[in-house]
């Protein structure tokens, strides 16, 4: 007894200074690792290169709007349009109440004091209350003001080129154009844009008031031209939609039905013959290894753009996913109830249809109705590499810097059609599998 104890003693102490050094050398190895991801991203730099000012700005952008009052230096002509766009011009002699056109002479009050004048001859001023008149024109093709040093840090000024940026709105001064930027929190002409007759008019209006246009009823109207909206296109944007979550379900349920008697041949308990299995295993694992945005790209070369290459690039990837997971779940299936169905001399496809895929039922819409639920999203992005879905009026309206109201627009119905999803994913999760 005496003889062990030492042992015993030294083994209980080696442990104890095992598990002792381990809860010491693993936090601190966290802690370099943690210490080594702040250098080698450069995340000092990346705080320092950070621009507050910039994300401020789009953040402004996706909740507002902004009116372009623009002269063309060339002709002297001035317009008013919403987002800068000919499709949302004020109409010919129609103006908002803070400008004023009279003539070769603009006046345009941006609130908080800050009035711009166009004046004949291109040329430019501005009053700002605390600051002073700043005045410009055009000597040739440069810019000439009566600005002095130094310059503040919101007004850029080069030889071409004028840019004065307030808490108000924007102006740009340049030989072809003078162009004035004025921000307002909404999104206009979201409804109607200036030619429906319904523009302008409250919803009661148009739902109990007197009828507005003499060919049309005003809920059918008011609907046809909300749907032909030709600066917000929803029409257009709900058949994006539908396209994403068309591909989501093609991609995935397709997958599905290809996966499941592969599944077969890849299970043990089903497939005797070894190689057949291993060839079917490797299959799965280069489907599902490479991800669904490399397919989306391969296909593209090999198709062309489309909802369809998007929805073929979800069925491979998920092909090699679907096969894993069932092939594993008919390994494990009991096989007593298998032994029942064959007791009865059921066949064999009886013995698979009754024994088996109750079994995994289950398992199988779980997981496909994941699946799809998850593919939704992934839709959104593959369709913005294949030209289809919803995703690529998001990356369009992205690649423009210009109206990120719309940008705002689309991410919000991706965020409400996932959600959608997931409800409808749910309901039928509950009433398929458990019966409720």
């Amino acid at each position: 007894m005496t003889a062990t104890n030492p042992d015993l003693r030294g083994f209980i102490d080696t442990r104890f200074a095992r598990k002792k050094l381990l809860s010491i050398g693993v936090p601190v190895l966290v802690l370099a690792y943690l210490v080594y991801i702040v250098f080698a991203f450069d995340i000092p730099g990346l705080a320092g290169r950070a621009r507050i000012d910039n994300a401020q700005t789009l953040t402004r952008d996706m909740v507002s709007y902004k009116t372009h009052v623009t002269r063309d230096n060339r002709d002297g002509e001035t317009s008013v349009s919403v987002e800068g766009e000919r499709k949302g011009e004020y109409p010919e002699g129609v103006t908002p109440d803070w400008v004023d056109i009279a003539g070769d002479t603009t006046t345009i009050r941006l609130g908080g004091g800050q009035v711009v004048t166009f004046l004949p001859d291109t040329a430019l001023r501005m009053e700002i209350p605390d600051f002073g008149t700043i005045e410009a024109r055009m000597e040739g093709r440069e810019v000439v003001t009566n600005l002095e040093e130094p310059i503040p840090d919101w007004i850029s000024l080069s030889r071409a080129r004028m840019a004065i940026t307030t808490a108000e709105g924007r102006v740009s001064f340049t030989r072809n154009r003078t162009e004035v930027f004025n921000y307002f929190y909404g999104w206009e002409l979201f409804f109607f844009t200036f030619d429906s007759p319904y523009h302008g008019y409250a919803a009661g209006e148009i739902l109990f008031g007197p009828r507005i246009d003499p060919e049309r009823g005003n809920i059918a109207g008011s609907l046809e031209d909300f749907w032909h909206n030709k600066m917000w296109s929803h029409g257009q944007v709900v058949w994006a939609l539908f396209e994403t979550i068309l591909m989501a379900f093609l991609g995935t349920f397709g997958a599905a039905v290809i996966s499941l008697p592969l599944a077969f041949l890849a299970a043990k308990n089903f497939t005797p013959l070894g190689p057949v299995r291993f060839a079917l295993r490797r299959f799965f694992d280069l489907f599902r290894g490479i991800d669904g945005l490399i397919w989306t790209i391969i296909l593209a070369r090999a198709f062309g753009p489309g909802p369809m290459t998007g929805a073929l690039a979800i069925l491979l990837t998920d092909t090699g996913s679907f096969g894993k997971m069932f092939s594993e779940a008919l390994e494990n299936v009991d096989e007593k109830q298998i032994e029942g169905v064959s007791s009865t001399g059921a066949a064999v496809a009886h013995r698979y249809r009754f024994g088996v895929i109750p079994q995994i039922t289950p398992v199988l819409l779980s997981q496909v109705l994941y699946f799809f639920e998850s593919n939704t999203r992934s839709a959104t992005i593959i369709g913005a590499i294949t030209g289809g879905g919803i995703g690529l009026l998001l990356t369009q309206a992205m690649i423009t810097q210009k109206d990120w109201e719309e940008v705002t627009y689309y991410i919000v119905l991706v965020v409400l059609m996932v959600m959608a999803m997931d409800s409808v994913s749910g309901f039928l999760r509950r009433k398929l599998i458990k019966g409720e």
